[in-house]
């Protein structure tokens, strides 16, 4: 069981061979205002501890949030992130309007197609000297 209170801070699970993934998590460490979240891949073995712990099902094809000890996925982890997000992010909490099915069809869409239109890489991302402190 991973150990560590996931109500002071919260932790993103990604893809780590996805090129999207990892521009996200780029993304996350430059907007992420308090840094807030630690990061971790899915493929990892911390990674695979957190998807254990949490019961989600280990192909989900989805970035996974897991704040105040419960795991969000699909579009409820974007809309867990957004208000985390430096505050010229904040416009992106109307994706939250949409219902949940409509937004939780267009993430999928996204998921399934992401290789495809973006590729992957050949070995999860590894953090920088900086990075390594936000990284379990």
């Amino acid at each position: 069981m991973v150990t560590g209170d996931t109500r002071e801070c919260g932790i993103i699970l990604f893809d780590g061979v996805c090129n999207v993934c990892n521009k996200f998590v780029d993304f996350m460490l430059k907007h992420d205002k308090h840094q807030f979240y630690k990061f971790a891949s899915i493929q990892s073995d911390i990674g695979q501890q957190l998807i254990k712990q949490h019961k989600v099902n280990r192909n989900i094809d989805s970035v996974i949030v897991i704040e105040a000890n419960q795991a969000f996925l699909h579009s409820d982890a974007i809309v867990k992130i957004i208000p985390k997000l430096s505050w010229y992010w904040q416009w992106a909490r109307v994706w939250k309007v949409l219902p949940k099915n409509i937004r939780d069809s267009l993430y999928r869409w996204f998921a399934k197609n992401r290789y495809r239109f973006f590729g992957q890489k050949s070995s999860c991302r590894l953090p920088t000297k900086k990075e390594r402190e936000r990284f379990l």
